[in-house]
């Protein structure tokens, strides 16, 4: 691996100090050509001779225009879950991720046992944005990468659909709620620059009077709220990483490429330290709840005596281990006999055949005594 800061022939810059893999979360908007950037990337890693893990984690896709290493569509059969469970397409979407997801510690060892061989791990996810980004299982998944790998959300999209600033606002203010909820480093991608240059775009978000310029021909009552909304979202502006591509024409990836490089680097900086202390706090808090369950435990069963009580004090209470070590039964006099003659009373019965047998032992041991005194 180059040195920080190095790029490889080609353009394509290397993480700072990243010998792990670089988790690529791929986030847009159905329509956005989130899939085609997919596979743009994957051919544009393949062709610097560095494979990426590609993971497909779209149960409704018909086909994928890339290899996979893991689909979601081999574990789970989207069409049985809606039949199964009476769901729609989104109610079946989200059912199969939560399927998925509780087998996401099968992919993570996967992921491990090729981070020597992918610099980079692609995760396609479904179309349906909101699927993902506000349901429990994509919060799983992403969590569970970010905890052990360096994790970046790239959040695709359509540029040629933004021209409008209302549009324009409604995406950047999605980006900023998928920031906010993942808190991992991000980058907007705005795609179809082949199309349309970004540049309107991004001079947009650096300056506060030319987007407002371009509202004043809006009169809606939108307009007036996205025009409070800017002020709002200039912060925000300040410290988003923006690239344009092109998916179809393969522009642009160099570029982007950069920005992941210097996305990787604040997640080691910034965010690694956080999801490593806050392992170790589930650690102590797990510790702790083991240990509370253990001592309850103890509590419950009781001492359990290893050597016999030397005082042969039968008065002594017993404990529940005590009635665990005899299974239940105090005293083996009082334990219950099932057989078929519960009717009969066995002590009287037993009792009343000892007492006639010693009664012929006594006298035969008399016979035999007499006949030995006779011979003498």
């Amino acid at each position: 691996m180059a040195a920080a800061g190095s790029e490889e022939p080609g353009g394509m810059a290397l993480p700072k100090d990243c010998p792990e893999p670089v988790c690529l979360i791929v986030l847009g908007m159905a329509g956005s050509g989130k899939t085609t950037f997919v596979q743009r990337l994957t051919a544009y890693l393949h062709k610097k001779n560095s494979p990426p893990y590609v993971i497909n984690l779209d149960p409704a896709v018909h086909e994928i225009p890339f290899p996979a290493n893991i689909d979601i569509r081999d574990t789970v059969n989207y069409k049985e879950v809606m039949k199964q469970y009476g769901l729609g397409p989104n109610g079946g979407i989200v059912t199969s991720l939560n399927l998925f997801a509780t087998r996401f510690d099968q992919v993570m060892k996967f992921i491990e046992k090729r981070q020597k061989n992918c610099q980079y791990v692609l995760i396609d996810t479904p179309g349906q944005i909101e699927v993902f980004t506000w349901s429990a299982s994509g919060t799983i998944i992403t969590e569970a990468l970010a905890s052990s790998f360096p994790s970046v959300v790239i959040y695709v999209m359509d540029t040629s659909r933004s021209t409008n600033p209302v549009t324009f606002m409604s995406n950047m203010l999605y980006a900023c709620s998928i920031l906010y909820k993942t808190k991992l480093p991000f980058i907007v991608v705005m795609n179809k620059t082949d199309i349309i240059d970004h540049r309107f775009a991004v001079e947009w978000m650096q300056d506060f009077e030319t987007f407002q310029d371009a509202l004043n021909q809006e009169t809606t009552y939108v307009s007036n709220l996205t025009r409070s909304m800017s002020l709002v979202l200039d912060e925000f502006y300040s410290s988003l990483r923006v690239v344009g591509v092109s998916a179809v024409a393969g522009t642009g990836l160099d570029d982007f490429f950069v920005q992941v490089s210097q996305a990787a680097e604040e997640y080691q900086r910034d965010y690694r330290p956080e999801y490593e202390r806050l392992r170790r706090t589930l650690a102590e808090v797990q510790s702790k709840q083991q240990k509370e369950q253990l001592d309850r435990l103890r509590k419950d069963m009781g001492s359990v005596a290893l050597e016999p009580d030397s005082t042969g004090s039968d008065d002594l209470e017993l404990g529940p281990s005590d009635l665990i070590l005899t299974r239940g039964n105090v005293d083996v006099e009082e334990e219950e006999i099932d057989s078929d003659t519960d009717d009969i009373d066995h002590q009287t019965t037993e009792e009343s055949h000892e007492e006639p047998a010693f009664r012929n032992f006594l006298q035969e041991t008399k016979i035999q005594y007499q006949s030995r005194s006779s011979k003498k």
